[in-house]
């Protein structure tokens, strides 16, 4: 096992943003019962990932923390290794994103994606997470869709070739549109990390949000 973003710390990390379009409200699929799940703009979350893929041909591991902390128009997103320390902090607004990594200067892009792949090594779709940690996103069809706490597990694929696994819900045995995705799971073919999969466990959930 690794420590979280070892291979972080070796690339020079930097570059990103969360897309400049705002969310779309989010339309609801046939995944269970009819429940009227609404987006929040603004939450903060704190939990635990995990991630497993491949370099140089040679399976790899890495595990950390992390939170999330979001309004409206922008995302703080802070990487930590198992002890707790920061590893990086990701700061993003409309068309631009910086990222801050202990020991190094800043470094800014306008696509968090392609930052996160090059920067780590694997790709952690962070334009795609602001809709899917609250259970919502866009298919490979092209529809819109939300994911439903009735069912032990919903499974969507989203046009970037993500595909969605909703496991576990904040509480399990509340069918209620209030209730938040508590574990995802993500996995996707990659060129340059082969096969990814990553685990996101969501701890703590309340909404607030950054200005």
């Amino acid at each position: 096992m690794k420590r979280f973003f070892n291979y972080a710390a070796t690339a020079g990390l930097v570059l990103l943003i969360a897309g400049c379009a705002g969310l779309a409200p989010q339309d609801a699929r046939d995944n269970g019962p009819a429940l009227e799940r609404r987006y929040s703009d603004a939450i903060d979350l704190g939990g635990r990932l995990s991630v497993r893929y491949e370099q140089d041909g040679r399976d790899q591991a890495v595990h950390g923390s992390f939170t999330w902390n979001q309004s409206a128009r922008h995302v703080v997103v802070t990487l930590l290794s198992p002890l707790g320390q920061t590893l990086a902090v990701i700061d993003i607004k409309p068309c631009i994103a910086v990222l801050t990594q202990s020991g190094k200067p800043p470094m800014t892009a306008t696509d968090v994606d392609i930052l996160t792949e090059q920067a780590l090594g694997w790709p952690l779709p962070i334009s795609g997470l602001r809709d899917w940690l609250q259970g919502f996103g866009r298919g490979a069809d092209g529809k819109l869709f939300t994911a439903q706490p009735a069912a032990d597990t919903v499974r969507f694929t989203t046009r970037d070739g993500w595909n969605l696994n909703y496991g576990e819900w904040q509480d399990g045995a509340a069918n209620t549109a209030a209730n938040h995705p508590k574990r995802i799971d993500l996995a996707r073919e990659t060129k340059q990390a082969g096969p990814v999969a990553i685990r996101i466990v969501i701890d703590s959930w309340k909404a607030a949000g950054i200005q």
